[in-house]
């Protein structure tokens, strides 16, 4: 009887996430990777079930990029803020040019101690090639990409268990090699330079010249 017992909730609680799954695959309001794939929806369901947070909530803030999963910074911020583990996150700004940097910082509620992530600095996000990539938001928005880099950095040494071991969307786009689009030395010239017939097409010409005369 126990064992049935046991048999009939392991079912239940393995088809319960299966049909949850299927529902968010077949909405379009999900993220387009996790649309019309259930495996995908499925891993989502188990995330959010580890970080004891909406489901829908997790789908819309986690980006797959080149196959990996990653969590937007935002969604990070919010996630140290409802843990409960302390206070709101704040960011200590200060600095200008290469010098501009910024410090996420928190109290802990338990201990009452303020607890300070690593500082992110402009000088930083240039020597890591953040800032130095055409389209680089670290160059339209550094103010916003301050704030992003230093609350991943935060919740990954206070808080590991919410991200899962996952970088942050903003982390994997500035990691992206740059493309080398500059063509080789020689390629124009390679282009321009005359291509010197075949056996085939000298014999071709030449048996055409006689037939003209």
């Amino acid at each position: 009887m126990t064992t049935e017992l046991t048999t009939t909730q392991e079912s239940a609680a393995f088809e319960l996430p299966q049909r949850q799954a299927k529902m968010l695959s077949s909405s379009t309001l999900v993220p387009k990777e996790f649309q019309n794939n259930m495996a995908n929806c499925a891993i989502g369901l188990n995330i959010a079930k580890r970080l004891g947070a909406d489901p829908f909530m997790v789908l819309q803030n986690i980006d797959i990029i080149h196959g990996r999963p990653s969590f937007r910074a935002s969604f990070l911020i919010a996630m140290v803020n409802a843990s409960g583990r302390f206070t709101p996150l704040q960011f200590r700004l200060d600095g200008a040019g290469e010098k501009r940097g910024c410090v996420a910082y928190a109290t802990n509620k338990e201990t009452g101690e303020i607890v300070e992530g690593p500082e992110v600095t402009m000088a930083m996000a240039k020597a890591e090639g953040w800032s130095t990539k055409s389209g680089s938001k670290w160059l339209t928005m550094p103010e916003l990409m301050l704030r992003y880099r230093s609350a991943a950095f935060f919740a990954r040494i206070y808080a590991p268990d919410i991200t899962l071991g996952m970088q942050t969307a903003e982390e994997i786009h500035d990691a992206e090699p740059i493309r080398n689009v500059t063509p080789r030395p020689g390629f124009a010239a390679a282009i321009a330079a005359p291509v010197e017939p075949t056996a085939q097409e000298s014999f071709e010409a030449e048996l055409a010249q006689e037939e003209e005369a």
